[in-house]
């Protein structure tokens, strides 16, 4: 059976609450291989919620979709603090990217308590900034940035990660709104454990199937090579 956009692999589904310091709770999923434990988990954090950005945004919804079956994966999404997608909607408001600080804070809490392996932040867009601003945790293994923007991550926050010391993989769209490859390049050269990825024809949203294809690839290359490239196509159910 070949792998198309619409395709759901098996896996342990479950939705999950997640319980902020400032007393909210924040829907979401929690994605598990269907009948193994996970080698590593990933983390999203996802683009704009004030411009449609919420835990169903189709990269991660793909990835929730496939990556447990395909590399073992336990995929963690959420909403963050005032956020709706067809999970339900995460108490509180918009915070700017600096509330958002206990919902990152949250998620993490909740990975440790349940004992999630190897945990991997996975930032798109305003996720990104979140990753970059808070997500030094000592429980994260490194973090992946999809079309990071550097807008509210600062050369502070660029240099603090460098301290933090985690790899870290920005992949970058040769057509991206905010961010192109060779700006990418220069501002990330703060971070000697940067990895700087462009991306041929792609753009900041990743539309259309060979695109999530290489994110997804990329992000397996990183977090599990064991199951590195994924495959095109599974058996028949």
């Amino acid at each position: 059976m070949e792998i198309r956009a619409s395709t759901v692999l098996p896996a342990r589904r479950e939705p999950i609450e997640l319980h902020t310091g400032d007393g909210l709770t924040l829907v979401g999923e929690l994605a598990l291989p269907a009948d193994r434990p996970p080698v590593a988990t990933l983390v999203c954090l996802h683009p704009l919620p004030t411009h449609g950005g919420m835990m169903d945004s189709h990269v991660y919804k793909k990835a929730a979709n496939r990556l447990p079956a395909l590399a073992d994966l336990a995929v963690l999404r959420f909403n963050t603090r005032g956020t709706t997608s067809d999970r339900g909607t995460s108490q509180g408001a918009f915070g700017g990217g600096e509330d958002e600080r206990m919902d990152v804070a949250a998620a993490l809490e909740y990975a440790d308590f349940h004992d999630l392996p190897r945990v991997w932040l996975l930032g798109w867009s305003f996720g990104t900034e979140l990753a970059l601003k808070w997500g030094r945790d000592p429980l994260v293994e490194g973090a992946i940035l999809l079309s990071p923007p550097l807008h509210r991550a600062t050369d502070a926050d660029l240099d603090a990660w460098a301290e933090f010391g985690r790899p870290l993989t920005a992949m970058v769209p040769e057509f991206d709104d905010y961010l192109r490859p060779e700006q990418a390049r220069e501002r990330f050269s703060r971070v000697p454990q940067a990895e700087v990825v462009g991306v041929d024809d792609a753009k900041h949203l990743w539309v259309g199937e060979p695109y999530v294809r290489i994110v997804l690839d990329r992000i397996v290359l990183r977090v599990n090579p064991a199951a590195h490239p994924l495959p095109t196509e599974v058996p028949d159910a």
